[in-house]
């Protein structure tokens, strides 16, 4: 299973070491990840594997959230199947 986790929020040191802390943590791992710095903000889309995660995705989705909003920046985590169902639509 995969889900996408977006990072957005003002650019400081240490937000991609930090959400792929956060993913190690838990035994996500990232597949694929893209950022970019438009003037001060920061926005970064990762890909993530989720066969691996020690924890339910709940629980992953709020541990890397509240670990954003330390640093100041907003992280949402989408499981992939929001995806899917949007196709049946």
């Amino acid at each position: 299973m995969k889900a996408v986790v977006t990072v957005t929020g003002k650019d400081k040191v240490g937000i991609i070491a930090m959400a792929s802390d956060e993913c190690s943590k838990h035994g996500v791992n990232i597949i694929d990840i893209s950022q970019t710095v438009m003037k001060e903000y920061f926005a970064m889309i990762m890909l993530v594997e989720l066969d691996g995660m020690t924890v339910d995705f709940a629980s992953f989705a709020e541990a890397i959230k509240g670990r954003g909003l330390k640093l100041g920046v907003d992280i949402r985590v989408m499981h992939e199947d929001i995806f899917n169902s949007m196709h049946k639509i």
